[in-house]
């Protein structure tokens, strides 16, 4: 998919409709990520956290594409 195109598309959604994000990334990853929280840019969400694998890392991004139709600008999550 072009960047420019999920620019052109994204809408960025209510503090109510990342809220239910980003319980659903929780429930999904079972505690592997800490402190998980979303935040919105022009072009995307940009995921946020503290995980101790990259793999937890890929986890919540992957929880969040196969549900929600929304483009991920960037996945922040520190890993240590």
């Amino acid at each position: 998919m072009n960047p420019s195109e999920n620019a052109a598309t994204f809408e960025c959604p209510s503090s109510d409709t990342l809220a239910r994000i980003e319980r659903h990334v929780q429930k999904c990853l079972q505690g592997r990520v800490r402190q998980f929280h979303l935040r919105t840019q022009r072009d995307g969400l940009v995921l946020r956290g503290r995980s101790s694998s990259y793999y937890a890392k890929q986890l919540a991004q992957h929880a969040i594409m196969e549900t929600f139709a929304m483009p991920i600008s960037a996945n922040e999550i520190e890993v240590g």
